[in-house]
């Protein structure tokens, strides 16, 4: 079925930056099949935007979706990861929780204007399962670590779960699977190998935590003399199958060495920021042409899974570190939140800006609230005024997920039976606060 949105301000995010300030877009669940000022091609259905800005949907490059129970919890915790978050994922999570916590969490994304994520968890097999439901774009990466998990029995026990998983999996349109060893300081070299290995017999990407905190840098400096950038260029694992999650502490050396090796980086402010850990070199990495893309971590970490607030701060963050207010105009940072994203993700021939023959994921964002007049500059209004109340229509592969500001599926049933599934979590959670 053939949609044509019209009366809109388009920005396409293609390489050269066109936009239609009053455009129209054509297309079907297969693929985008006319952009610009006026189209003459029928559609079954016809939606005026009135003025709204029409984007490509926003890449999410990492996030920990099934972690929504743990939003608000603790958030102020010195060393909150190893005293109090895994030691509460290993006692409360179970599968049925995190399926309920990941819909939700899709729900929250699909409404903010997210149509495409990456995301590293457990069970990703039931999560995929849940993403071909919703119908979101998705690349799901089975966590591996060095202890057992709740979805493990073994240590790095999820290597050979994801392996499984993307085995039997196979290919969907929609929804990849993959492998995420958890971080370059909680696995063994070999286990990152044979994880590369199995990524590049799939043809995907493996995600990882690296140069993100203190203890991790101090580590590999006194073993093995190496950043963890270093390190895992020199086991091979830095390449154009790398999604390297933060890179806080990546040093000029380090940033060469992912230039170099076409790996990708996600860069999420949000959580860096609130955790206090540093802003992380992006002036440095855009200047050497290194794919970054902008993601919100998980719930527990930056809080909302929406990249509004992401591109506001990152334009603020680095304008003030660098003390130049011409630092990445808004332009630039609209192009992390979607095309970069999806370059990050090695997804940029599929989705990422709208040119004909890619795949229609894309976003209308409505100018109807105060907070959205008067708009001279659409990507400046997206940066700095729009919030993700804003986001009106969105679409994955032609599919209309969320019409009118209301997606498509039950919202209120998905609280009530996420709900109603965190009861053990929060008995649990409020144990381990009391021995903190």
């Amino acid at each position: 079925m053939r949609t044509k949105i019209k009366n809109a301000w388009i920005l396409t995010m293609n390489g050269n930056m066109d936009e239609y300030p009053c455009g129209e877009i054509v297309f079907d669940e297969k693929q985008i099949l006319y952009v610009g000022e006026k189209s003459e091609i029928q559609a079954e259905v016809e939606i005026d935007a009135k003025g709204g800005i029409v984007l490509p949907g926003m890449v999410n490059t990492h996030s920990h979706a099934s972690m929504i129970p743990f939003r608000s919890l603790q958030d102020d915790c010195p060393d909150r990861l190893r005293r109090f978050l895994i030691p509460l994922e290993n006692g409360a999570m179970n599968e049925e929780l995190a399926v309920l916590s990941f819909k939700y969490a899709v729900v929250e994304m699909l409404m903010s204007g997210i149509t495409c994520f990456a995301d590293m968890y457990y069970y990703v097999d039931k999560l995929a399962q849940a993403c071909d439901e919703m119908g979101i774009r998705a690349i799901l990466g089975e966590t591996v670590y060095y202890e057992p998990t709740c979805d493990a029995k073994e240590a790095y026990g999820g290597l050979e779960l994801g392996k499984k998983y993307m085995d039997s999996w196979g290919k969907h349109p929609l929804v990849t699977l993959t492998l995420a060893p958890h971080a370059t300081n909680t696995n063994e070299g070999t286990i990152f190998q044979k994880a590369m290995e199995i990524v590049k017999e799939h043809n995907t990407i493996l995600m990882t935590h690296a140069a993100e905190m203190d203890y991790e840098m101090k580590y590999f400096k006194e073993t093995y003399k190496l950043s963890p950038i270093e390190w895992l260029d020199s086991l091979g694992c830095l390449n154009d199958h790398t999604l390297l999650a933060h890179c806080i502490l990546a040093n000029e050396k380090d940033l060469v060495l992912i230039q170099e090796k076409n790996a990708g980086v996600s860069h999420c402010i949000s959580s860096n920021m609130k955790a206090g850990k540093g802003i992380a070199p992006l002036k440095e990495m855009v200047a050497k042409g290194i794919p970054v893309g902008l993601g919100t971590d998980g719930p527990s970490s930056g809080n909302t899974l929406e990249l509004f607030s992401s591109m506001r701060l990152v334009a603020q963050s680095q304008k003030t570190k660098h003390h130049d207010r011409a630092l990445f105009p808004a332009k630039e940072i609209v192009k992390l939140a979607t095309i970069e994203g999806a370059r990050s993700l090695r997804l940029d021939k599929q989705i990422g800006s709208l040119e004909v023959g890619k795949q229609a994921d894309l976003i209308c964002v409505s100018v109807d609230a105060p907070n959205m007049f008067p708009m001279y500059d659409a990507y400046s209004a997206l940066v700095y005024s729009a919030c993700s109340h804003d986001v009106k229509d969105v679409f994955v592969a032609g599919k209309h997920l969320v019409k009118d500001f209301q997606p498509i599926v039950n919202r209120k049933k998905i609280r009530e039976e996420l709900s109603t599934s965190m009861n053990d979590f929060r008995r649990i959670a409020k144990e381990i606060e009391k021995s903190l």
